[in-house]
């Protein structure tokens, strides 16, 4: 018989007993069968759902079955120890890395699971690297402890070196490979085993021969835990051990200050070490109650709103999903309480709107709520204008919450709609896939006016192409894809003087600037993708005034217009720095909107005498291949321009890691697949931009 801890007394969602909760991973590390295997442990679901045979409840979309990954962040709530915990099962894919940076946004916690073969992927770093950004704690579980070559102690060494948190390791599995049946808690030294009869886990006395290596490595854990908390340290200097309880506590806090990483092993699939992982969510990730008050501003004043169900109402929309029975918006309640059919102000797009419906969601099933509280995930119906990143909140204490990132696209397709009559249906139906991803964008090409979908990757445009086929039942042909190019700055160029002055009657404008423009850093670093803001830099070195410092702000505004198109092809150009070394102003004709146009058209003509180079995006490619295979496989990629930075055998296989620029990886996983029978693989994540072949600088200006 399965036993659980939900308890039929769980509090009616009191803050300190909500645990916001995101899983977060490598593509295949096992997120998904990790979540599915708490719903049935806490006893929301009654049958484990698989993801090879389909049955999952978190990747419920028709794609995520038949690819057998997950595409989109799907939440779902359970109950576990008298706390009620939402959770969201996220993508591994980097191309839907978008989906994971809107999650993190809206989380309190997260647990990050590890592949016990394969320890820190590349996505997993991606993942860690943006967790970090987002504050947000972590426990890690180490995974796929039943498999061949499984060795937690490398997977814990990989932690350390590749994503540098200090790993508190708090177990120690019994048994390795296909005989692991359980753990070793070190916090309260006792053994944990699961047998093939019981699905709960038996307590038992931790084996003999065992005994001294948990001794040693609890006496690890307690000097790595005083090292880095006050209160333990003084008890350890005092008794020179640690009870369980303190530990614990400093456990605790250090998890959530990010000074330390629980980790924790077990074999999801297995259904071996999930109700430990579940006792670490409740004992060490932190409460809506013990996060920092949300920052948002209001006509340029800063504010904050603590998780108070009494405070003036606020929350942040973070996906909107276009369903057959409505529009949700899924929301998290930063602070005060909301009912069905209560009227919000969207502070974004300054409008009101009537909340219809609110719901608990459990993937594609939801359930009726008649309100929700501060600190909780939920998805509302009846919303209009709200998109993801839309604040909501009381009318009379108006709030802008910060929206999460939306990265830039880096790969585009030309789709158009085979049948005429489609035509007005498929426009529509891209705007629809924008609203639910904001990391899609659609444009029209000026020059051929074909329609342009771009996005994160060419999975990306498949999954969206293949939606727009399925659920809109559009008939669509698509173009080959093309990489989002960047200009850059090689030579840089000084003094250029723009004289903009312009009288039709009434008030001119009148504005001179002299610019200088030099490259930011040497074109052939590589410049961080994530970064929108770090290719630009400007600066003003005027004195005496002549030019006031309003304009000045307004030059820099017309700098930045001008990066949208370079001189070469019409790209955005980055890795400049611009300098504002002198001007002129006019006192009636002078304005901001003059000296915006002055810096923009300036700095236009600046880039036309510039030395530029084309710059293409790169990736960090992890091939996965049979050791028989690996001349071949080095050979194509070196063929593609890759440039190898490393290899390494794992467990009869060889991984090697290599950079390479996106536009080379069309179709290199068919590729792959034929050159090593079917059992090669390979990951990706974003490295930024690099020269592009055959982009050669333009010819310095003369004098």
């Amino acid at each position: 018989m399965r036993t659980n801890r939900t308890t039929d007394n769980v509090p009616a969602n009191p803050l300190a007993a909500v645990r916001n909760l995101g899983i977060l991973a490598h593509v295949d590390a096992g997120k998904t069968t990790v979540t599915e295997r708490i719903l049935y442990a806490t006893g929301t679901t009654h049958k484990r759902g698989e993801v090879h045979d389909g049955t999952t409840v978190t990747d419920f979309d028709p794609q995520e079955r038949d690819r057998g990954i997950t595409i989109f962040a799907a939440a779902v709530s359970c109950a576990w120890d008298g706390c009620w915990i939402n959770l969201i099962d996220t993508p591994g894919h980097v191309d839907f890395a978008d989906e994971v940076e809107r999650s993190l946004r809206v989380l309190d916690g997260a647990v990050a699971v590890f592949d016990a073969v394969a320890g820190v992927e590349p996505q997993s770093e991606s993942v860690w690297r943006q967790a970090d950004r987002h504050g947000v704690p972590r426990i890690a579980f180490v995974n796929k402890m039943d498999r061949a070559g499984a060795d937690l102690d490398a997977a814990v060494a990989s932690i350390r070196e590749r994503l540098h948190p200090a790993p508190l390791v708090v177990q120690l599995p019994i048994g390795a490979e296909d005989g692991f049946v359980g753990v070793v808690d070190l916090v309260r030294m006792r053994a944990l085993v699961w047998s093939e009869e019981s699905e709960a886990a038996e307590v038992r006395p931790v084996p003999d021969g065992l005994r001294d290596e948990a001794l040693l490595r609890r006496r690890l854990l307690e000097e790595a835990v005083a090292e880095r908390h006050a209160a333990a340290l003084e008890e350890f200097c005092e008794r020179e051990t640690l009870s369980a309880a303190t530990l614990a506590s400093a456990l605790r806090d250090l998890t959530r200050t990010g000074d330390g990483v629980v980790v924790l092993c077990g074999s999801a699939y297995r259904n071996r070490g999930i109700e430990p992982l579940l006792d670490a969510v409740v004992a060490y990730l932190p409460s809506p109650l013990d996060v920092p008050a949300v920052r948002g501003t209001w006509d340029g004043t800063e504010q904050e709103r603590a998780a108070d169900p009494a405070a003036p109402f606020a929350a942040l929309a973070f996906k909107v999903n276009a369903t057959a029975t409505g529009r949700l918006t899924y929301l998290r309640v930063c602070s005060g309480t909301i009912e069905k059919g209560a009227t919000v102000w969207d502070a974004t797009a300054r409008l009101t709107e009537r909340i219809g419906r609110i719901l608990r969601v459990q993937a594609d099933r939801h359930a009726p709520l008649e309100r929700a509280l501060a600190g909780d995930i939920v998805a509302v119906v009846g919303l209009k204008s709200a998109r993801a990143g839309s604040t909501l909140c009381d009318a009379g204490a108006p709030l802008v919450l910060e929206p999460p990132n939306v990265a830039e696209p880096v790969v585009s397709v030309a789709v158009e709609a085979r049948r005429r009559a489609d035509a007005d249906r498929l426009a529509s139906a891209l705007g629809r896939l924008t609203e639910e991803d904001p990391s899609l964008v659609v444009r029209t090409d000026p020059e051929t006016g074909q329609t342009v979908l771009s996005g994160m990757g060419e999975l990306h445009l498949e999954v969206a192409v293949e939606k727009l086929r399925q659920a809109q039942g559009i008939d669509v042909s698509v173009g080959r894809p093309r990489v989002a190019l960047r200009e850059t700055v090689v030579r840089g160029v000084s003094g250029v003087l723009y004289r903009h002055v312009k009288q039709d009657g009434g008030a001119g404008q009148f504005a001179h600037v002299l610019l200088d423009v030099e490259p930011v850093e040497p074109v052939e670093s590589v410049e961080p993708a994530e970064s929108s803001d770090s290719g630009f830099a400007f600066r003003s070195v005027v004195v005496g005034g002549r030019v006031p410092q309003e304009y000045i702000r307004a030059v820099e505004a017309g700098c930045r217009d001008a990066l949208a198109e370079g001189p070469l092809g019409g790209h955005p150009v980055t890795g400049l720095r611009v300098t504002l070394t002198d001007g002129a102003t006019h006192p009636k004709d002078s304005s901001e909107m003059a000296f915006r146009t002055a810096g923009r058209l300036g700095l236009r003509e600046a880039l036309r005498v510039c030395a530029m180079r084309l710059l293409e995006p790169v990736v960090e490619v992890t091939v996965t291949v049979p050791e028989e295979a690996v001349g071949g496989v080095l050979g194509d990629l070196a063929a593609r321009r890759g440039r190898v930075s490393g290899q390494a055998a794992r467990a009869g296989t060889a991984v090697v890691t290599a950079t390479v620029p996106l536009a080379e990886l069309f179709g290199y996983a068919t590729r792959l697949r034929s050159r090593t029978q079917g059992r090669g693989t390979f990951t990706t994540r974003p490295a930024g931009y690099a020269p592009a072949p055959g982009a050669v600088p333009s010819p310095a200006p003369a004098g």
